[in-house]
């Protein structure tokens, strides 16, 4: 395995310790505020109230590290991980330095914050983004794989987070409620899976095309990233499916989801 993923829920008042071993780390804040203390460091990240609320601050640990990572009013806090191969210092990213992306057009419209992505922050192997699907739309699409190294794709393991919400401006966020159907294939058939997403869920991707991921009409989702490879270069390279290449071109002229633009 290249890439990792674990969530960490703390009380209010609550802390958590670890070591890095040989992973380099990041403390992402879901929801809720975090002190991140490593090799005498401390970051003080502000977090925020749920996924849909923006780009957080984060915190980059490196391989070979302890650290502890505390909660004053409590919270949940994704650590996205990749097998690391060289030790850079601990680091800290501030949400207003994080690149917000939207990607596709009309029903295929989503967001990504990439705020780990190879020409966004630097790191050894990891790369990890957040995408964020309006209620109804589709992300993932075209579908796409990379496992191969090729012109344009690279190996890659992935592994998607999700959450989900109900979604209206009428009354405030339900978080956990709602659902998503995600789509996994290869080529030759030895994998084909159509499954439902809910809260929580993860769903480890080793290879084959992945997408679409379509959210319910009524409820948003939210997915989180993890990529890393053996390439020793960071990159998000990726094939498209041919059979569905060609919807790329269909998006010019439409507009983007206005949801997302709020």
């Amino acid at each position: 395995m290249y890439a990792g993923l674990r969530i960490v829920e703390l009380a209010p008042g609550g802390s958590r310790s670890l070591h890095t071993g040989a992973d380099e780390v990041l403390v992402l804040p879901l929801a809720g505020s975090a002190t991140v203390e490593c090799a005498g460091e401390r970051f003080e990240l502000a977090g925020r109230d749920d996924v849909f609320s923006g780009p957080s601050d984060f915190a980059y640990v490196p391989p070979g590290t302890g650290v502890v990572i505390s909660s004053r009013p409590g919270g949940r806090f994704a650590l996205p991980s990749a097998r690391a191969t060289a030790s850079l210092p601990p680091a800290y990213g501030p949400a207003e330095s994080v690149p917000v992306e939207l990607r596709g057009a009309g029903a295929s419209s989503r967001r990504l914050n990439n705020f780990c992505a190879p020409a966004a922050f630097p790191a050894d192997r990891l790369v990890s983004v957040e995408c964020i699907t309006p209620a109804g739309n589709w992300s993932s699409w075209p579908p796409h794989k990379h496992d191969e190294v090729g012109p344009g794709e690279a190996i890659l393991e992935e592994i998607y987070y999700f959450e989900t919400s109900a979604a209206t401006s009428a009354r405030p966020r339900r978080m956990g409620e709602g659902f998503a159907m995600l789509r996994l294939y290869t080529a030759d058939g030895g994998i084909d899976l159509c499954e439902q997403v809910r809260h929580g869920d993860v769903v480890v991707i080793p290879r084959g095309y992945h997408g679409p991921t379509v959210t319910a009409p009524g409820y948003d989702l939210y997915h989180l990233n993890v990529l890393a490879g053996p390439a020793p270069e960071r990159t998000l390279a990726f094939c498209d499916d041919p059979a569905h290449h060609w919807v790329r071109e269909s998006w010019e002229g439409q507009a983007v989801d206005p949801r997302l633009l709020t």
